[in-house]
């Protein structure tokens, strides 16, 4: 009985995950509709990657739509997908590009915003909230996302760098073909998107690296692993001027939990000398914040 009761709660967790998957790429997918069809297009601008050259290739040929050719566009990259990252990636992918490619076709909302600078900012924004969204999911909408993620697993390449050195080809070809202005107006666009990408996936997951040194170091460290729940590392060192033997406090706490942190050292210790630094990525069991790809 308790074997069925198992194996139905997981089958529930299975269905339940799929759904939020579906609602988060819907969700970012309508985003980006908004972004392309209520402010790119109808401004003459470009976008960076496979959405970007969709967009070209509409400009040159009319008839086609952006939707298809983005579709089109992404076979190959699915194929990587499958072979880069892992099956179920690959499968929440087409299932994405599927919705991003509907999603694009079907909303058609023109958004009030006329000036060119206003409109750029505007579509970063909700651009990359849109993409940011969708990387949350277990999938992507295809395109750079694809590459993106392959990236950020086998070299640890932030997910916005990447969208943001491939933009770069797509723009140095629309100012060729295109306005130059219209190009700059774009750039201004991909890197605000680029930044609100990067903030939606990793932003308050990022993790924090800290170091204190204090003569009241075991107080300290208990604290930390007591209130906190984190674990500490005691390090070895010595002055370089008073040669004297010190001990050094290394931890990692999430972004919410630095302000503890800080609390505790200044009411121990107010003299504490503590560097804080960024992390890039943190495995572990307890602390990681690698994405699920």
């Amino acid at each position: 009985m308790k074997a069925k009761l198992n194996v139905h709660k997981a089958k529930l967790d299975v269905h339940k995950t799929a759904a939020s998957n579906l609602l988060l790429m819907t969700l970012g997918s309508i985003l980006c509709g908004i972004s392309i069809n209520g402010i790119l297009i109808p401004r003459g601008f470009v976008s960076g990657g496979v959405v970007g050259v969709s967009i070209l290739l509409h400009y040159t040929l009319p008839f086609l739509s952006v939707a298809v050719i983005y579709f089109l566009l992404n076979v190959p990259l699915f194929m990587a997908g499958w072979f880069f990252v892992n099956h179920r990636f690959f499968l929440y992918s087409i299932v994405g590009a599927i919705i991003f490619t509907a999603t694009v076709s079907l909303v058609q909302i023109s958004v009030p915003v006329y000036d060119k600078l206003l409109a750029a900012l505007l579509a970063g924004l909700i651009q990359g909230l849109g993409s940011g969204i969708i990387l949350k999911s277990q999938g992507s909408a295809g395109g750079t996302d694809i590459l993106s993620v392959i990236l950020y697993n086998r070299f640890s390449v932030r997910l916005g760098t990447t969208i943001l050195g491939f933009n770069t080809l797509v723009l140095a070809a629309a100012a060729f073909f295109f306005s130059l202005e219209d190009a700059l107006y774009t750039m201004i666009y991909l890197y605000v998107a680029t930044k609100v990408v990067d903030l939606v996936v990793t932003g308050l997951s990022q993790r924090k690296a800290v170091f204190i040194v204090s003569p009241v170091w075991e107080k300290i460290s208990s604290r930390i692993m007591k209130e906190i729940g984190r674990g500490v590392t005691i390090m070895h060192g010595q002055g370089a001027y008073s040669e004297g033997e010190k001990r050094i406090l290394y931890t990692v706490v999430t972004f919410q939990e630095i302000s503890d942190l800080k609390v505790i050292v200044r009411n121990e210790d107010p003299s504490a000398f503590v560097v804080i630094s960024d992390t890039a990525e943190v495995m572990g069991n307890r602390i990681g914040n690698q994405a699920h790809w």
